[in-house]
């Protein structure tokens, strides 16, 4: 096992474990370490006065540390008071998996954690994003709430066979964008592969449309009213350029509605508008509110037509509670409805999400066909019929009968067996010599073997994934593209040197470092680096060393001039300093 686990981790099935990674604690370096602490710095400074109340609660609450990276097994200690815990995992992961992460109260984080360069924002995900952005407002309780419900209902929204590709692709973009010395020729590639993917998705698919939800509240979402909103999304948690900017009247400010599914949004830019919702509860009655529209609750012959396009695993529940799960492969419909539904390959058949004995994937190997709907001419389905009613209409073990349904669905065989419900309708009837036919095309025939009907007047529900986890093996995740470790130079590694001095010794556990030598290295060796001087000028100042902080401040001056697009980071870190001592 990668990870340290603990009650609420022992939860999780074994196919989302396969995402787990360790957090190498170790590998952050100094540099890594500073960069968490002027974030969080200058985070906690603004987001004090333009996030929700529950941000610097939770920050307290779930043992987020402004001066070091969360150590997550730390977290856990700490999460698993509000009903919480946190792994660590590579980037992005499948947007279903994400979600249903969340259903077990799991919050996913990608460990990697930014660099200098990239230090306002990032496209890859990171532990800044995630941990200072994502963790500390599941401290609310209704939010917290919320999140899990998201996940327990996007877990189950259907996907479109693009939607994987178009994953595969945003996550590849994110990796070489965060990587040191990508070409900016194969950056702007692998844009354009993006852009040419959501121009040609086609009708959204259900998880599209959560995506989007998803996207407006919980990574940029918005809280109060539209004249005075507040931040509670982790994407404006943890980005100081963003969450500076979204208060501006750049950026346009819309009531939040069901329409925020129906908006899409660029991962790589600033985002032109954002959502305001009144109260995390009103989130809650949003998401019920596009839960209604989904498959999952709506079923019939749209459910299986999407599961069909999906061209992945996922399941039919119907009206008798059975559950049909595989990759389905054909429907044949009749006035608008499901008369016949198919899958092919490995199918297993369950009830209440617990697969029914003798009807594993192993028993359906080749998959599972079966009719939907009424008996033709007549007006009581089957599995409204009583003991009394089966046997008057033969449907009985030991009768060999011609079954014909609406739609021109026949099962002509010789009953076996059938299997109940807990509320004793019958969901099952098992046939021996049996064929099944469409008009006079052939479905099904088989004189050796059995062939087991589902019962069901109709389709309540069709989902995402498989009725009962244990059913199939879901361990079987490859990812195509791994985030690049950055190879670091020996100018980088004597760099990252100096950042641990000057940390060991704000932390007083090496005292002896000579400050001044460190400085004057810096000047000499590495002229643009910016943020140890930040961290050089607090000393100074704390230590009232007027003097040294006055030549840090000129350096600084100059790093500026050299390089215009770190002035306003300087800025900001000199007037973090100057305040928090006038403070």
């Amino acid at each position: 096992m990668s990870f340290e686990s603990n009650p609420i981790l022992d939860k999780l099935p074994t196919h989302l474990k396969q995402y787990i990674k360790p957090q190498d604690y170790e590998d952050y370096s100094a540099i890594d370490q500073a960069v968490w602490r002027y974030v969080m710095r200058k985070n906690v400074d603004y987001l004090s006065t333009v996030a929700h109340k529950s941000y610097v609660d939770g920050l307290h609450k779930t043992g987020i540390s402004v001066d070091h990276i969360p150590n997550m097994y730390g977290m856990n200690r700490i999460l698993k008071e509000i009903g919480w815990a946190a792994v660590a995992v590579d980037g992005f992961i499948p947007p279903a998996a994400f979600m249903e992460f969340q259903a077990y109260n799991v919050l996913v984080i990608a460990s990697d954690i930014r660099q200098l360069e990239h230090i306002e924002y990032t496209p890859a995900p990171d532990i800044i994003h995630e941990g200072a952005g994502h963790a500390p407002i599941i401290a609310n309780p209704e939010y917290a709430e919320y999140l899990r419900r998201f996940g327990e209902i996007g877990s189950k929204a259907i996907s479109s066979a693009k939607d994987y590709e178009l994953y595969e692709a945003v996550r590849y973009l994110s990796i070489i964008k965060e990587a040191a010395g990508t070409p900016l020729v194969d950056i702007q590639k692998a844009e354009k592969h993006i852009e040419e993917l959501q121009q040609n998705m086609g009708e959204p698919s259900e998880m599209a449309l959560i995506r989007n939800l998803h996207w407006w509240t919980v990574e940029y979402g918005l809280i109060g009213t539209v004249e005075e909103p507040k931040i509670y999304g982790a994407g404006l948690l943890s980005s100081i350029g963003e969450s500076a900017w979204c208060m501006t009247e750049k950026v346009k400010k819309i009531p939040y509605s069901i329409e925020a599914a129906h908006t899409s949004f660029d991962i790589t830019q600033p985002q032109p508008q954002l959502f305001v919702t009144p109260d995390f509860a009103y989130l809650s009655q949003v998401l019920e509110e596009f839960a209604n529209s989904m498959s999952l609750r709506k079923g019939g012959l749209s459910g299986v037509t999407k599961l069909i396009n999906a061209k992945e695993l996922g399941t039919v529940e119907l009206s008798t509670g059975i559950q049909i799960s595989g990759i389905f492969s054909m429907v044949i419909s009749n006035d608008d409805k499901p008369v016949y539904l198919q899958t092919h390959g490995e199918t297993a058949l369950s009830y209440r999400e617990k697969e029914l004995v003798g009807h594993s994937r192993l028993d359906h190997p080749k998959g599972f066909g079966s009719p939907v709907g009424k008996l033709k001419g007549i007006n009581l389905a089957i599995e409204d019929m009583s003991p009394r009613d089966l046997k008057a209409y033969k449907i009985y073990e030991g009768e060999t009968i011609s079954l014909e349904f609406e739609g021109d669905i026949k099962v002509d065989g010789e009953i076996i067996t059938g299997k109940r419900n807990l509320m004793g309708k019958i969901i099952l009837i098992t046939f021996r010599n049996c064929t099944v036919t469409h008009g006079k095309e052939v479905l099904f025939k088989s004189e050796s073997g059995l062939y087991h009907m589902a019962v069901g007047e109709h389709i309540v529900s069709a989902f995402n994934g498989p009725a009962d986890l244990s059913s199939f093996d879901l361990v079987t995740h490859e990812i195509s593209s791994e985030t690049i470790k950055p190879i670091k130079s020996g100018a980088r590694k004597k760099l990252e040197q100096y950042y641990k001095q000057i940390r060991d010794y704000r932390e007083g556990s090496n005292t002896t470092i000579s400050r001044n030598k460190v400085f004057k290295e810096i000047c000499e060796k590495y002229p643009n680096d910016w943020l140890l001087s930040i961290e050089l000028y607090e000393l100074a100042k704390n230590n009232n060393d007027l003097g040294f902080a006055q030549q840090i401040h000129s350096h600084l001056e100059t790093v500026k001039l050299n390089n215009p697009k770190v002035g306003h980071l300087i800025d900001d870190g000199l007037s973090l300093v100057d305040g928090q001592l006038v403070n």
